[in-house]
């Protein structure tokens, strides 16, 4: 009954900017909270950003904070994660995703999300 879907993974060289859009479809009425996470080959997947939607709250990882910007529209429907100063540790599959509030841990544990996109890549060259 919840989809997600991300876009706008690519290539772009250090310094860069780059913004990663993820859809939500179906009942969007049921999502609490999105966020983006992370992972580059051999690491461990890691907490980018996340929005609380009741409140608009947003929280990032400190390797990105000052650089990314998260967001959503009224409906939840549309998230956005636009990158700036991109640097090659910045690669890495990024993934969508949402929750419900049913498997909820604490705001930025992956466990708190129950809907996940297929992911996107994005791949940052000095």
């Amino acid at each position: 009954q919840v989809q997600v879907m991300e876009s706008g993974g690519g290539s772009v060289q250090a310094g860069g900017s780059l913004r990663l859009s993820c859809v939500v479809s179906g009942d969007t009425s049921r999502i609490v909270a999105t966020a983006w996470f992370r992972q580059a080959p051999g690491k461990e997947r890691e907490v980018v950003a996340g929005i609380y939607h009741q409140y608009g709250w947003t929280n990032y990882a400190d390797s990105v904070k000052d650089r990314f910007t998260i967001s959503d529209d009224t409906g939840k429907k549309t998230l956005v994660l636009q990158m700036t100063a991109l640097t090659p540790e910045d690669t890495a599959m990024y993934y969508c995703a949402a929750g419900d509030g049913s498997t909820y841990v604490r705001w930025l544990s992956e466990s708190s999300y129950n809907y996940w996109g297929q992911g996107t890549q994005v791949t940052v060259s000095s």
